[in-house]
C-alpha cells in the first residue's frame, strides 16, 4: 500500500509525463490526465490500488471549476446572447435528455433502464467539453465566427444547466412522490441561497474584499479567497446540496466586485492542478478488461450519442437561422462528451441506477468521444463542405467578395486583423493615401466598418484562399496586427508560397518568438513590450530634462538596431511567475571578473563568447560604462561584463569567465 507521499509523487510524475506527451502531440492536457488515470488505475497497472485516498481531494477540482464559471456568469453577457444561450442551448440540453429515454429502449434487452436512469444518463451525455472546445476554437481564432458563437452559447447554457442537474440527478433515485418533494425542497433551498446572495451577499462581499485588499497582503488575499470558495461549498453541502453549487454561487458573488480579475488569476493554479487530479481519478474508474469484453457495446455507445448529438445540434442550429455549413460546424464542435458528464456519471454510479458493466462502457465511450473531439473540429471545414451542397457556394461567394473588393487594388497593404491596432494602422495609411485591404473574423466589426466605407472584408488571414483573394500577388506588404504566433506562422507560410517577395510585419507580445518568426520569413517583428519600454523611456528622459532632439535620436537608434539592444532583461524574482517557459527568454546578466583568472589580459574576441550564444552588451570599468565594446577590448580584473543571451548559455559563459 503506497504512502500518501508515494501516491502524491506518483500522481505528479505520471501527470507531468502525460501532459508533456499530449502537448507534444498538440492535444489538450485534459486528455493526458485521463490517459494517465487509465494507465495507473486499479484496473490497469494497479499503481493506485483504490480511489478513496484521492477522490475527495479531486472533487475540489470540480469545486474550483464551478467557481470559475460563476466568475464568468455575467447578466449583460447572457442578455446579449440570450437567443443562442436560452434558445439553442436550452433546446439542446432538454431534447438530449428527453431523447435519451426512448433511445434507452435499444439497450433494454441486455441492460434494462428505468426512465429515471435514462433521464440521468441523458443529462450526463448532453454535456460537451468546455475545456477542449473553447481552447481549440481560441487557437483557431474561431471564437468570434458564427459557429464559434453558437458553440460558446451552448457551452454556457450547459455550464448553467449543471447547477440544476447536480440537484436533479441525486433525486432521481427516489420514488416519484419523494422525487417531487426532494426537488421542491432543493429548489426552495437554491432560491433562498440566491436571494440571500443577490440582496445581501453582493454588498457584504465587496466591502469585505475591500478590507482584505487594503491590508496589501497577497497571502491574506489568497487565504480569504480559499475561505470564501470552500466555505460557500461547505454551506451548500450542509444544506443537502452540492459543494460545486456553493462554489458557483461564490463565483457569482465575486464576479460583481472590482476584484474579479485578480481573483480569477489567483484561483487558476488551484483550479488547474486539482481539476487535472480529478480527470486522473476519472481515468482510474475505467476498467480496460470490461471494455475489451464489451467492445461492440462501447462502439455503439460511442457512435450513437455522438451521431445523435451531432444531428440534434445541427438541426437546432438550422432552426435558429444558421446556414447549413455553420450548423454542421456547430454540431461537430459539440458532439463529444464533457467534463461535467463525468461528474454526473459518478453521481449516477453512486446511486446504483445503472448496471456497472454498462456504466464502464458509457465511461469508455465518453473518453473516446473526447479523444476524437480535436480531430472533428480540425476537419470540420472539410466535412461541412462535403455534406453541405451550399457550403462550397458560400465559400466561393466569400472569396469572390474579397476578390471583387480588391480586384482594382494593387501595391496595397493587407492588414490581418482589424482590431484597435489594425484600425490605427488603417487610419495612418488613409492619411498617406495608401491603399489597404483588411481581413477580420468578427462579423459585427466587419459590418460596422463596411457601413462606414472602410476597406474591410470578412475572411480568415490564416487561410491560403483568403490571402489569394485579397490580392497577395499584387500587394506590397502584409501586416499581422494581432499577437498570435501560431496564426502568424500560418500567414507567413502562405505568403512564402503565394508571393515570396512580399514583406510581412508581425506583432508579438514579447521577443520570445522573435527568432522563430524571423526564421519563418517575417521581415520585421514588433514586440509590444519593447515598443512600450521605448515610449516609457522616451517620456522619462523628457521629464528628466533631456532635450527632445536627443530623445528622438536615442529612440531612433534603438529602432534602427532592430531591437537588438533591447532584446533581453535582467531577471528578477517575480519574472518566473509570469513566464511559463522562462528558459526561452533572452536575459541580461552581469559578471564581475576576478583579479586573477584566465580571462584577464585576453581580448573580448579571444574569449569566444559569441560561439557560446552570448553577446557582451556593455562593460563597466572603474565606474565608467562602455556600450557595445569592440572585440579588441582587453579584459582587466574587476571589469563588470553585461552579458545578453539565454539562461543556459549565460550560465556556461559565467563559468568560463570566472575560471582561475
Amino acid at each position: 500500500m503506497p504512502t500518501p507521499l508515494d501516491l502524491t509523487l506518483l500522481l505528479l510524475a505520471t501527470a507531468v509525463i502525460g501532459v508533456v506527451l499530449f502537448r507534444f502531440l498538440h492535444l489538450p492536457p485534459m486528455l493526458g490526465y485521463l490517459s494517465v488515470g487509465i494507465l495507473i488505475g486499479p484496473h490497469a497497472l494497479g499503481l493506485v490500488p483504490n480511489l478513496k485516498s484521492t477522490s475527495y481531494l479531486a472533487e475540489f477540482g470540480v469545486v474550483f471549476l464551478m467557481f470559475s464559471i460563476g466568475l464568468e456568469f455575467s447578466l449583460p453577457k447572457l442578455k446579449s446572447m440570450k437567443r443562442q444561450v436560452f434558445g439553442l442551448g436550452a433546446s439542446q440540453v432538454l431534447l438530449t435528455m428527453l431523447l435519451a429515454v426512448p433511445a434507452s429502449l435499444a439497450l433494454r434487452f441486455a441492460y434494462p433502464l428505468s426512465w429515471q436512469a435514462a433521464l440521468a444518463l441523458g443529462g450526463a451525455l448532453s454535456m460537451s467539453s468546455t475545456a477542449i472546445v473553447s481552447k481549440i476554437l481560441s487557437e483557431r481564432l474561431e471564437l468570434e465566427t458564427e459557429h464559434g458563437r453558437n458553440i460558446v452559447s451552448v457551452l454556457l447554457f450547459q455550464d448553467l444547466a449543471v447547477v440544476l442537474l447536480l440537484i436533479l440527478v441525486p433525486s432521481l433515485g427516489k420514488n416519484p412522490t419523494d422525487l417531487v418533494v426532494a426537488l421542491s425542497i432543493a429548489l426552495v433551498k437554491v432560491a433562498l441561497a440566491l436571494a440571500l446572495i443577490l440582496f445581501l451577499g453582493h454588498k457584504l462581499m465587496s466591502r469585505w474584499f475591500h478590507i482584505v485588499a487594503a491590508r496589501r497582503s497577497q497571502e491574506l488575499f489568497m487565504l480569504n479567497l480559499l475561505l470564501i470558495t470552500l466555505g460557500m461549498g461547505a454551506l451548500t453541502e450542509h444544506l443537502g446540496l452540492s459543494m460545486a453549487l456553493g462554489a458557483f454561487l461564490a463565483g457569482m458573488l465575486i464576479s460583481e466586485t472590482p476584484y474579479r480579475h485578480q481573483v480569477e488569476e489567483d484561483i487558476k493554479p488551484f483550479r488547474d492542478v486539482l481539476l487535472g487530479l480529478f480527470f486522473v481519478t476519472i481515468g482510474m474508474l475505467l476498467n480496460i478488461k470490461v471494455v475489451a469484453e464489451n467492445l461492440p457495446l462501447v462502439l455503439f455507445l460511442l457512435m450513437g450519442p455522438v451521431l445523435l448529438k451531432f444531428a440534434l445540434i445541427t438541426g437546432l442550429a438550422r432552426a435558429f437561422g444558421s446556414s447549413a455549413g455553420v450548423a454542421i460546424r456547430t454540431g461537430l464542435g459539440l458532439a463529444q462528451a464533457g467534463e461535467f458528464g463525468f461528474v454526473l456519471l459518478r453521481q449516477i454510479d453512486g446511486m446504483d441506477l445503472v448496471d456497472p458493466v454498462l456504466s464502464q462502457a458509457i465511461l469508455a465511450a465518453m473518453l473516446l468521444s473526447m479523444l476524437a473531439a480535436p480531430f472533428l473540429i480540425l476537419y470540420s471545414d472539410r466535412i461541412a463542405m462535403r455534406f453541405s451542397s451550399s457550403e462550397w457556394l458560400l465559400q466561393s461567394l466569400a472569396m469572390t467578395k474579397i476578390a471583387a473588393q480588391t480586384l482594382q487594388t494593387e501595391k496595397h497593404a493587407i492588414i490581418c486583423g482589424y482590431g484597435r491596432t489594425g484600425q490605427s494602422l488603417a487610419r495612418m495609411l488613409e492619411q498617406e493615401n495608401l491603399p489597404y485591404v483588411a481581413l477580420d473574423l468578427d462579423p459585427d466589426r466587419v459590418q460596422a466598418a463596411t457601413d462606414a466605407g472602410e476597406s474591410v472584408v470578412y475572411g480568415d488571414a490564416g487561410r491560403r484562399e483568403s490571402l489569394a483573394a485579397a490580392g497577395i500577388d499584387r500587394a506590397e506588404l502584409v501586416v499581422v496586427t494581432y499577437a498570435d504566433t501560431p496564426s502568424a506562422l500560418r500567414v507567413l507560410h502562405h505568403v512564402k508560397e503565394l508571393a515570396p517577395g512580399v514583406p510581412v510585419i508581425v506583432r508579438t507580445v514579447d521577443d520570445s518568438d522573435l527568432d522563430k518568426l524571423r526564421a519563418a520569413g517575417a521581415a520585421e517583428v514588433v514586440p509590444e513590450i519593447i515598443e512600450g519600454s521605448l515610449m516609457l523611456s522616451s517620456h522619462a528622459l523628457v521629464l528628466l530634462g533631456v532635450p527632445m532632439r536627443r530623445v528622438v535620436r536615442r529612440t531612433q537608434q534603438a529602432r534602427d538596431a532592430r531591437y537588438s539592444m533591447l532584446r533581453g532583461y535582467f531577471h528578477g524574482a517575480d519574472d518566473s511567475a509570469d513566464d511559463l517557459d522562462d528558459s526561452a527568454h533572452v536575459r541580461l546578466q552581469t559578471v564581475q571578473l576576478p583579479a586573477v583568472g584566465k580571462a584577464i589580459g585576453c581580448t573580448l574576441g579571444e574569449l569566444q563568447l559569441q560561439e557560446m550564444g552570448v553577446e557582451v552588451a556593455a562593460i563597466r570599468r572603474a565606474g565608467i560604462r562602455s556600450v557595445a565594446p569592440v572585440a579588441q577590448t582587453l579584459m582587466q580584473g574587476g571589469d563588470v561584463l553585461v552579458l545578453r543571451g539565454l539562461p543556459e548559455a549565460l550560465a556556461a559563459a559565467e563559468t568560463h569567465l570566472l575560471q582561475t
